[in-house]
């Protein structure tokens, strides 16, 4: 819907402008999730937003949807991409033109083109199947969007010129009151006061979206979020650094750039002075960058090898396959989850001390700080002592890990480590690369692009640095001894819901439970993963994640799945590849935040006993009993009401008077 602004009175319809777009941003993060990934409400009603967006930007440009496709991209990934097009075959529209500073870039690119096109970054959510030796790409538009997208901002971004027909100065003023000091903006909140547990029940309350009810058997419920791991909602105090941000001039912008690195050295107690942080639109980029760029960091004498292990998540093993010149090797991972160190210490002192392979020498270390399929916490300081002392770089992706486990860069050496604000409560598309100044041979000029481009987006960099000051006061130690608690009371019911298998450490009474995160999968030995984690939604209103987590190969392992079986997956990618990811082998997954609370666990538990008690067919049983999806997922009553849940949700964003 078109907002016509009488510019004769242009404070008051400025003012008007910008509490539009709050609306618009709490409007989306009422029901947000991960895109194209989840089978919750949330995740379908975001799915749905996001690829309305792109119908948006396309009649916005006056182009036909047969003959153009929409990709969202960082300004960093579009002057990568633009290299394979000519000018003709494409057409941009960018925030940052518009006065909003919220780093999104949409092409629309002819779809011959596109097919054309080869991959810009690799990761996770633009692949369908992998395995240890090859990959099949996603289809179009999903392939050239490695990793989570700038999802609520090109929500909002979309919104905006979807709505406001004079776009092009309304965004551009902004009004003298307005003007907030970085610490007011970053600092101050309603709970200013508050800290430790009290805090986090504080912010429990504040949850956008806390109030949303959704359609489930039972009529409307409550709806329970259980895929942190995919991405996090967000919080009354996060939105408001959002709201506060987007006012700002463009004189302030530094100021707040420039405070958010001070507030994420300190959290992570990495000295800048020693520390250079590097803004990005996410963890898959800040990896994709280290290993565009890896050849410039190394001795051109030597051949380059990179470890990585079993375990890494799609965007912290795919971007190192395709290194120039660089070879790549896998530690193996025993099925807890956790990096056989030994047979770590023995490569490396095989390539970097005893030279067996000629001019080969380990120069990069790369691992998850925690896995995103079994909660595994590897020992990264165990881990960072064998790589230095075998004279290599350690690399850690840290998606998984910040929003509920410590790190400190004073107990562990970590040479690169990568990080999403849309893990941590803050889901703007701001991304975080931390890397030791030492390291840094990149020349100016990249490291110009680089930098200007993740600091394109303000709001997104301001939003982490809030979510990362709350989980602060909190206390890391708090957040997980009170996940641990939720974690442990989940494994104790899921032990005794028959026709059940847990994957990785499975009793919380066990010495090294308290290396396990807040990550849970499990198979329920009767129901095909897919169809089990659609009737959560449906019977209970709960959000999970099945299949494969972008984590295909050590999804196999955990499954056990053998090779005559994986040849069948990669198959089936190619001959149905619209039902991929219903077909492979996988698992479900719950996965905790500081949101959830004992309520959400026993409704879990209770609901999963519902579906374990339903008479299922024999074709059911057999795709559970061997950990496969089903192609034959059934239509239900509860399923229309949903789809009418979303068309609402889609109004109410996108076309009703805010």
């Amino acid at each position: 819907m078109n907002y016509p602004l009488n510019m004769e009175n242009s404070d008051k319809e400025v003012s008007s402008a910008f509490n539009v777009l709050d609306k618009i941003v709490h409007d989306s993060l009422e029901t947000y999730s991960n895109v194209h990934r989840g089978t919750g409400h949330n995740s379908q009603v975001t799915t749905a937003l996001y690829e309305k967006a792109r119908e948006l930007i396309l009649d916005y440009l006056q182009l036909s949807k047969k003959k153009f496709n929409v990709i969202f991209c960082s300004p960093l990934r579009l002057d990568l991409f633009k290299t394979q097009l000519n000018q003709t075959d494409y057409r941009i529209l960018s925030s940052k033109a518009f006065g909003l500073p919220l780093g999104v870039k949409a092409i629309a690119v002819k779809k011959k083109k596109l097919k054309k096109c080869s991959v810009i970054y690799t990761g996770g959510g633009m692949i369908k199947h992998v395995t240890s030796n090859y990959v099949i790409w996603a289809d179009i538009p999903d392939r050239f969007e490695a990793g989570t997208p700038n999802i609520i901002n090109v929500i909002v971004f979309t919104a905006a010129i979807h709505s406001f027909k004079n776009l092009n100065t309304i965004f551009k003023r902004r009004l003298n009151h307005w003007s907030l000091s970085s610490k007011e903006i970053l600092f101050h909140d309603d709970f200013t006061k508050f800290s430790g547990l009290e805090l986090l029940t504080k912010l429990q309350k504040s949850l956008i979206g806390y109030k949303i009810k959704v359609p489930t058997n039972g009529g409307r419920n409550k709806f329970i979020n259980l895929d942190n791991a995919a991405s996090t909602p967000s919080f009354l105090p996060i939105w408001n650094t959002y709201c506060k941000t987007l006012r700002q001039p463009e004189e302030m912008y530094q100021e707040i750039i420039n405070n958010v690195k001070i507030i994420i050295a300190k959290f992570f107690n990495t000295p800048l002075e020693k520390y250079d942080i590097i803004f990005t639109s996410n963890t898959t980029e800040s990896i994709n960058i280290l290993a565009r760029n890896f050849t410039k960091f190394v001795r051109k004498d030597l051949k380059s090898v990179i470890v990585n292990t079993m375990l890494e998540h799609h965007s912290n093993e795919l971007p190192f396959r395709y290194v120039p010149s660089a070879k790549l090797i896998r530690v193996s991972v025993d099925d807890k989850g956790f990096i056989d160190l030994h047979e770590l210490e023995q490569v490396l002192c095989e390539y970097n001390k005893d030279h067996k392979h000629n001019n080969e020498k380990i120069e990069l270390v790369s691992v998850s700080g925690v896995s995103n399929v079994i909660g595994t916490y590897n020992d990264l300081r165990s881990i960072s002592h064998i790589v230095h002392k075998y004279n290599a770089k350690l690399l850690v992706d840290g998606a998984q890990i910040v929003a509920h486990h410590k790190i400190d860069f004073s107990r562990i050496n970590i040479d690169y480590f990568a990080f999403s604000g849309h893990k941590i409560y803050a889901p703007f598309g701001s991304g975080v690369l931390i890397i030791k100044k030492e390291l840094m041979e990149l020349d100016k000029n990249e490291i110009i692009k680089i930098k200007s481009s993740g600091e394109e987006n303000v709001v997104g960099i301001a939003t982490l640095g809030k979510a990362i000051l709350l989980l602060g006061r909190i206390g890391m130690e708090v957040i997980e001894d009170y996940e641990g608690r939720l974690t442990k009371l989940a494994l104790d019911g899921l032990n005794k819901i028959k026709n059940l298998e847990i994957f990785g450490i499975k009793d919380s009474r066990a010495m090294n439970v308290k290396n396990r995160g807040a990550i849970i999968s499990f198979n329920l030995k009767t129901v095909p993963h897919n169809l089990a984690a659609k009737e959560l939604a449906e019977q209970g209103g709960i959000g999970i994640r099945n299949g494969c987590f972008c984590a295909h190969m050590l999804v196999q392992h955990i499954l056990k799945i053998q090779k005559i079986r994986i040849i069948g997956a990669r198959m089936t990618s190619i001959i149905i590849p619209k039902k991929t990811e219903m077909c492979l082998p996988g698992t479900l997954r719950v996965s905790f935040g500081i949101e959830n609370n004992e309520t959400d666990v026993y409704h879990l538990l209770n609901t999963i006993e519902k579906l374990n008690y339903k008479h299922r067919s024999i074709l059911d049983k057999l795709l559970g009993l061997s950990n496969n999806g089903t192609l034959f997922l059934p239509r239900t009553v509860t399923e229309e009401k949903i789809r009418y849940f979303i068309k609402n949700r889609l109004n109410l964003v996108f076309s009703v008077d805010k």
